[in-house]
């Protein structure tokens, strides 16, 4: 049973009340992503009482990680953990209320549909256009709400979509940016405290969507902390938009193809093989030649490699 009073400084707030509070508790979110800005937000959604809070990270923990994700520990680097398993240790610490529940796994076209299963609204704590248009796909296919948001340098945005109600993520951005064309957190570096600004705005939609809907964002918020500038851009809904005006969903459906993604903060490439036997090849100097055999479906958890190359295979591969 959920202890209002623990929550009596928010629900002081007219737009949540009781009403809200209530809302917020029986309320089931999912969240991509537990670096930079998922680990502010599901700070955020975990004081604030939401029921239940899905994670899903493919990552493990390293010393840079700490000057900006913000539930971690050196100790948890020390011991080398998956962040979705040390962010949930410390948020159930935070509140014995809610139920966290981590995933260590990627989210791709294999696991993304078993991931939103009975969720609410999911929200993104991703670094790369590759889960986000993905969440779009899965978010429009299913008209579950969703929140983005992204973080370079001191600059961010965030956008709220309801599939059904203005805009998706592909309206903004029709096509994904060519491979290496779009600054990354190794090439442009990422404040602290652009990440807590996002991701409390985030986290903010989040409480609008369950307990106000109608307050909910409509544009697409941009943010520059440095140069101390906001602004709110309107954007319509696309009628030619890829996903939610033709309703095409690629990145969703995608699960013959074959993807590699660069980890932003790592000198690492995650690799998602289809789910049968393969072969990955790698560009050497000399030409493209087979790298290694991947056994399994999913995760490449048994292989031979053939190069200097070392790798590190968490749940869903890389």
């Amino acid at each position: 049973m959920t202890d209002l009073a623990r929550y009596s400084r928010q629900t002081l707030f007219a737009p949540i009340g009781l009403q809200g509070q209530r809302r917020l508790a029986a309320a089931r979110v999912g969240l991509v992503g537990c670096g930079a800005l998922g680990s502010v937000v599901a700070g955020h959604l975990v004081r604030a009482g939401v029921g239940f809070l899905r994670l899903a990270d493919r990552d493990y923990l390293e010393l840079n990680n700490l000057q900006r994700q913000m539930l971690y520990t050196e100790a948890d680097v020390e011991r080398r953990l998956p962040k979705a398993v040390a962010a949930a240790e410390h948020l159930r610490a935070i509140n014995s209320e809610v139920v966290v529940e981590p995933l260590v796994a990627d989210l791709n076209p294999f696991s993304v549909v078993d991931f939103a299963e009975d969720l609410d609204l999911v929200v993104d704590g991703t670094d790369n256009f590759a889960a986000r248009f993905l969440i779009n796909d899965l978010a429009v296919a299913r008209g579950i709400p969703w929140v983005y948001g992204g973080v370079i340098g001191a600059s961010g945005m965030t956008m709220t979509v309801v599939p059904g109600d203005g805009p998706c993520l592909r309206c903004v951005f029709p096509e994904m940016p060519p491979p290496g064309s779009a600054p990354t957190c190794d090439t442009a570096g990422v404040l602290n405290t652009a990440v807590a600004v996002v991701g409390s705005l985030e986290a903010n939609e989040v409480y609008k969507l369950v307990a106000d809907p109608e307050a909910r964002n409509r544009d697409l918020l941009t943010v520059d902390l440095w140069d101390l500038r906001f602004e709110a851009v309107h954007i319509a809904r696309d009628p030619e938009c890829p996903a939610c005006g033709q309703r095409r969903f690629p990145f969703l459906e995608a699960v013959e193809e074959f993807a590699a993604t660069s980890l932003c903060g790592r000198n690492a490439v995650q690799v998602v093989p289809p789910p049968e036997l393969v072969w990955i090849s790698v560009r050497w100097e000399s030409g493209w030649r087979p790298w290694a055999r991947c056994a399994g479906t999913r995760s490449c958890s048994r292989s031979s490699w053939r190069g200097p190359l070392s790798p590190s295979f968490p749940t869903a591969g890389r």
